[in-house]
């Protein structure tokens, strides 16, 4: 995991988030522009997975678990795809935030790959 790559998709999850809980809150349903914002997100972490797969496959490795960072990121390219499929379902303002709370379920999930890509851990020395 490149640290140029996880900033650019902390702060497009960031924006991504914060965007569709603002429509949410101002009374928009979910519309292409909501959605896309959440599938550029899942575009991203797509070629995150394709990179790291391709990183350990050239004998890089994660300074904390590889298994558990794979399983993070497993779980992150879940998590859009349900909150589009919500909603499909339903159509409603809170549909929108919903996309935005998995904009930035999708960014803390980030930092936490991060943590175990780079040994990094805020708050110890």
């Amino acid at each position: 995991m490149f640290e140029w790559t996880y900033q650019a998709q902390l702060y497009l999850a960031l924006a991504a988030g914060i965007y569709c809980i603002v429509l949410g809150l101002l009374g928009r349903v979910p519309s292409w522009w909501s959605v896309g914002a959440v599938a550029i997100v899942e575009g991203f972490l797509l070629v995150q997975l394709a990179v790291t797969i391709a990183l350990v496959a050239t004998g890089h490795q994660a300074k904390g678990d590889t298994v558990e960072f794979f399983g993070y990121i497993i779980t992150a390219l879940i998590v859009p795809p349900a909150a589009v499929a919500w909603s499909i379902v339903d159509r409603t303002r809170w549909s929108t935030v919903v996309l935005g709370v998995a904009g930035l379920t999708i960014a803390i999930m980030l930092v936490r790959m991060w943590q175990i890509w780079s040994g990094l851990r805020w708050g110890t020395n």
